[in-house]
């Protein structure tokens, strides 16, 4: 945490240093931040104060904590740009487990060139946000206060090499991914097999956006390669100026084992609205739906799998341009019974199928 803070100070620093002859050209570096801090109540009340094994934000039960907070540096000219985050907070604990030493705390580190002087083509390399899905790790980007089910069981971040490219209209944009795994920034031992991605981005118009995307690849040693295809479908719909929709689906297939034809399968639908009675309120709802039986993303080790429903409200208020205020009221209910509880002797766990929460969070962007 020392060197965290170091380099923070170090990027601040710098950030003054280049900014004093910004009256004769223009400042290619920009420093920003980002905080936000919760308290989750989960009405099971778990022993070990944490939330569900496979939710990775807003974790940590009954404590005021952080889940996400970074100081942010990036360096942007007509031909080059670069970014560097780094970060804390019980999002990082949980999302960057598997990453070695200094790495936890990376959030975002890459450099990029673009490779055509007239056409809009760009090689970006290093670690990168996920090209997949509609949610990211930064709270205030989202509709909703808590991250859905399928953010938090894909790729928040990933590391390896794109291509991009946008058409001057900026109504489309087509890249491809070299990567070194499903939300890795190092490949897991034993692994030689490349993985990769794709997405697509159609805008038709100001208030629509489509997006494909897809993942090949495998995230096991070869010894026990599995190979895995990932599709994710999302459309995002201002339908007027205070109401929106957003509707995705994903569908995910994995080898049975090594050399298989068979597969085992989980699909993911999502569905948020939100309304904006003012400039400073937004109101939504969430309803999703993860299925995944034979338990290759999310192991429950139950008859059934986890098949699980969730509702989710939540209301958020701009105190400030850069101060978001949130509540939202949350219940998964499952078809098996998944959910640890604290029975009323509060010293053993209890399953049941449903888990109720109440969060809310204050965060910082500057």
């Amino acid at each position: 945490m020392k060197s965290l803070l170091l380099a923070a100070f170090g990027l601040v620093i710098l950030k003054s240093a280049m900014a004093q002859d910004s009256t004769k050209t223009t400042n290619p570096l920009t420093i920003s931040g980002y905080a936000e801090a919760y308290y989750n109540y989960d009405f099971n009340r778990p022993l070990n104060n944490t939330a569900p094994g496979f939710l990775y934000n807003f974790n940590r039960i009954g404590e005021v904590n952080l889940n996400l907070g970074f100081i942010k540096a990036n360096y942007t000219t007509d031909r080059v740009r670069g970014n560097l985050a780094l970060a804390a907070g019980t999002y990082v604990n949980a999302n960057y487990a598997a990453e070695p030493g200094v790495l936890k705390n990376v959030f975002e580190a890459n450099i990029g060139l673009k490779i055509s002087k007239n056409v809009n083509l760009w090689l970006d390399a290093g670690i990168m946000p996920s090209h997949i899905g509609f949610e990211s790790a930064v709270g205030k980007d989202n509709w909703a206060l808590t991250r859905s089910l399928v953010a938090e069981n894909t790729p928040y971040f990933e590391s390896g090499l794109k291509l991009g490219f946008t058409t001057k209209d900026e109504k489309l944009y087509v890249s491809a991914m070299y990567l070194n795994g499903w939300q890795r920034m190092q490949r897991v031992d034993g692994n030689t097999t490349p993985a990769f991605g794709t997405q697509v981005t159609y805008k038709p118009a100001a208030n629509v956006t489509l997006n494909y995307s897809t993942f090949i690849g495998s995230d096991k040693p070869d010894s026990a390669r599995l190979m895995r295809y990932y599709h994710n479908f999302y459309g995002v719909f201002q339908l007027a100026e205070k109401f929106g929709i957003t509707a995705g689906f994903d569908y995910g297939t994995e080898q049975k084992a090594k050399g298989s034809s068979e597969y085992n399968n989980w699909v993911v639908p999502t569905l948020i609205v939100r309304y904006s009675p003012s400039s400073k309120v937004n109101i939504a709802a969430r309803g999703e739906y993860f299925q995944d039986q034979n338990g290759v993303i999310i192991a429950t080790d139950t008859e059934n799998g986890f098949k699980t429903f969730g509702l989710s409200a939540n209301i958020d208020y701009a105190i400030f341009p850069a101060v978001l205020l949130r509540v939202e009221a949350r219940n998964l209910s499952s078809k098996d019974r998944i959910f640890l509880e604290r029975n009323q002797a509060g010293a053993e766990a209890m399953s049941r199928k449903d888990n109720f929460f109440l969060t809310t969070s204050i965060s910082v962007a500057f």
